[in-house]
């Protein structure tokens, strides 16, 4: 189903006003364009959304209509323009009337999130390809929440179950339209689409937000405008592993296992202290890369013995753990196995998604190619395999 997004730029803001001197925060100038842009551009460069709808102001609609014609050459995406409602949901519901035939999924957005990524707008995509009917981005909450009511608290829910909520939010468009119907019919005040969705009994999905994803409410959030998106620096980290084939059963042999899923390989085992999937060392290696940190030798010696046989994706999570401390972003990820046996082919697809799924990924952002050296080389006589990974990905300059 073609994918579309609605960025919703129809509020007032009031809050904001006596700060912007009575511009609605979705216009102010932000990087040479009104900041509403900056979701369409960054929805410009995801490959499987195939159109815009911007929802705006019943007063603005002809002026912001010419600048999105203007703007949207550089974009090479059909953009449609639509006047807002009363409230937010009107707004949504006006966008979604104004959706191509053939647009059976929709990410909605909130134009003052200017901060959003394309890879959370591709976990939000694939999440809803993969069956869901809604889709939201969550980040946790770090604050303990009280119940408030006239002053005085009435209960403190566990916040172990509590989620922020970002956008944008995912549908499947006859889904989210049929809720939209329902509730302009009996009367629904709700604050975002998927609470729509929670009412009519639909399950929503959840993906992991990014916490730079942050709405542009107050007073105080204009600094981060002048700020910026952080700087970063682009890093590509290089990684490289072998294992040597041995005959199962054999000390220290181990089922092969590339990107934590089993292949399998009658008669053969790899070699390894841990369990020797030689694509996930070969990745680690290359995260460690672009911290600068060395490699998994250094981290996880064969001669510690709690290291005996474990899971290779147990070390990619702490090799993970020290990336995110480290505020690293994977951008993309470039795999290569050669070997002469196994075949890999029928089982690439099947690493390419856990190996996302581990990295917390859009399939998109994950390559995994398989080749031979043409029986040359102790790979080409089938001694053994190895895996070359190449991670691109960015770090904030200090």
């Amino acid at each position: 189903m073609d994918a579309w997004a609605v960025i919703v730029a129809a509020g007032r803001g009031e809050r904001l006003l006596p700060a912007t001197g009575g511009v609605a925060k979705q216009f102010l100038e932000w990087q040479g364009h009104p900041l509403y842009w900056a979701s369409a551009r960054v929805f410009g460069r995801c490959a499987r959304i195939h159109g815009l709808v911007f929802v705006f102001p019943e007063n603005a609609l002809e002026d912001e209509r010419c600048r999105v014609q203007r703007l949207a050459g550089d974009l090479g995406l059909p953009c449609r323009v639509v006047a807002g409602g009363a409230r937010r949901q009107d707004s949504v519901r006006h966008g979604l009337d104004a959706l191509p035939a053939e647009a059976g999924l929709v990410l909605i957005h909130d134009a003052a999130r200017p901060f959003v990524s394309a890879v959370l707008a591709g976990q939000v995509l694939d999440a809803l390809q993969a069956g869901a009917a809604g889709v939201i981005p969550v980040t946790p909450v770090t604050d303990t929440i009280k119940v408030v009511q006239d002053g005085v608290v009435r209960m403190t829910p566990d916040r172990a179950s509590l989620a922020a909520v970002q956008t944008p939010q995912g549908f499947v468009v006859s889904t989210l339209r049929e809720a939209h119907y329902r509730a302009e019919a009996e009367g629904w005040d709700v604050t975002d689409d998927a609470m729509l969705l929670e009412r009519c009994g639909h399950e929503v999905r959840t993906v992991p937000g990014e916490s730079g994803n942050i709405k542009i409410t107050r007073a105080e959030d204009l600094s981060m405008l002048e700020r910026g998106v952080p700087s970063v620096r682009m890093c590509v980290g290089y990684g490289y592993d072998v294992h040597r084939y041995i005959e199962p059963g054999a000390p220290k042999a181990r089922l092969l296992r590339l990107g934590g899923v089993a292949i399998p390989a009658e008669g053969l085992a790899v070699q390894a202290h841990s369990d020797g999937d030689v694509l996930l060392h070969a990745l680690m290696d290359a995260l460690l890369g672009c911290l600068g940190e060395g490699d998994i030798g250094q981290l996880f010696p064969d001669s510690d013995p709690a290291l005996d046989n474990v899971s290779s994706c147990v070390l990619l999570e702490a090799v993970l753990e020290r990336a995110r401390q480290r505020g690293l972003r994977i951008e993309h990820v470039d795999l290569t196995v050669v070997a002469q046996k196994p075949r890999i082919s029928p089982h690439r697809e099947t690493i390419r998604g856990n190996v996302a799924r581990l990295l917390g990924l859009a399939a998109g952002h994950v390559c995994v190619k398989a080749t031979t050296e043409e029986q040359l080389g102790f790979t080409g006589q089938g001694l053994g395999l190895k895996v070359v990974a190449l991670v691109t990905a960015s770090l904030p300059v200090a």
